[in-house]
């Protein structure tokens, strides 16, 4: 969507101007590098699309939303150290290209930093915008740590885990919307509508990344391909497979855990996965996710053409191949 590609360029340009201090090296060149290696840059495009859809320009809005998008950086830069990631966006994370210690420590300035443009705002917003990012920040560090605990877990349920992915993922999706409403003066109905579509969308997208992770083209998806089974997440896939099914090929998933061999290992699970069938009922989960945000965005209160854009940023997103 050429609309989409404008406001992604948009983005680039001023994430681009975002002031990062020259010294120490070490601190500020991998926050540079993260904010070069590229992205969707959807969750700040949504915080501007939602100021935009009630009625002000999105310049406005432009601090938060570049609030938004240095915050997910600092999640991912984290994130990779947990997951012990060796690849972003087809390129070397920022942990494996300097150290576990140098990614903590620019993580934290991210984090600061994303404080600082969130408050470049009208002081009457700043206590309304200030509570969401706390509430934000601290749902995401709640997700973080369920999906760490369920690691150990072998009771972990399909409802827990929308829950977690809810969390981790979708709340900044929430909040991405909702602070763009916020800065437009919306009321207090439209601000949770669209949070709540934003929310919907997120867990959706988080089930198309747990299907792409399997089953994506390596060489358009910029990540490992096959990572969730290699680090032995409790992905949907799993989840579901392990409802669906037989005592016997329980037996299986569990002994796959354990096999050194990783291209073996990738397959055989795969290959289990396509037996059950689990791809599709991910996709179910998916695409039911995607008609209660599309339901959520019904109840914002401006006209039907106004919301097309959104509607058509989450359609691509549910088609994505990375």
């Amino acid at each position: 969507m050429k609309r989409l590609a404008a406001y992604t360029a948009y983005i680039e340009e001023h994430l681009q101007k975002v002031r990062v201090p020259k010294k120490p090296d070490l601190l500020y060149d991998p926050f540079r590098y993260s904010l070069t290696i590229g992205g969707k840059r959807i969750r700040p495009m949504l915080t501007l699309l939602s100021a935009e859809m009630f009625g002000i320009d999105r310049e406005k809005a432009l601090p938060q939303a570049l609030s938004v998008e240095v915050f997910h950086n600092f999640t991912l830069i984290h994130d990779d150290i947990m997951d012990e990631a060796p690849l972003r966006r087809n390129k070397v994370t920022i942990h494996e290209k300097w150290n576990t210690n140098i990614g903590i420590l620019s993580g934290d300035a991210m984090l600061i930093e994303a404080f600082k443009l969130l408050s470049d705002i009208d002081p009457a917003q700043l206590p309304e915008a200030l509570a969401l990012f706390n509430q934000t920040a601290i749902e995401v560090c709640k997700g973080q740590q369920f999906d760490m605990d369920f690691e150990a877990r072998e009771d972990v349920s399909v409802h827990e885990y929308i829950e977690m992915i809810r969390l981790k993922t979708s709340v900044l999706l929430g909040s991405a919307l909702r602070l763009g409403a916020i800065v437009a003066g919306a009321s207090e109905e439209d601000k949770q509508a669209v949070y709540l579509f934003g929310q919907h969308i997120g867990i959706a997208f988080q089930i198309q990344d747990d299907i792409l992770d399997l089953y994506a083209d390596p060489e358009k998806f910029g990540k490992q391909i096959g990572g969730d089974i290699i680090a032995n997440k409790k992905t949907l896939l799993y989840l579901i497979a392990v409802n669906k099914a037989s005592k016997n090929q329980y037996a299986i998933l569990r002994r796959l855990r354990d096999v050194e061999d990783l291209e073996m290992k990738i397959a055989r699970t795969r290959e289990l996965f396509d037996h059950l069938k689990v791809r599709e009922a991910c996709q179910a989960h998916m695409e039911g996710h995607f008609e209660m945000a599309k339901q959520a965005l019904e109840h914002v209160s401006v006209p039907k053409e106004k919301k097309e854009i959104l509607v058509g940023l989450a359609e691509f997103l549910m088609k994505r191949e990375n």
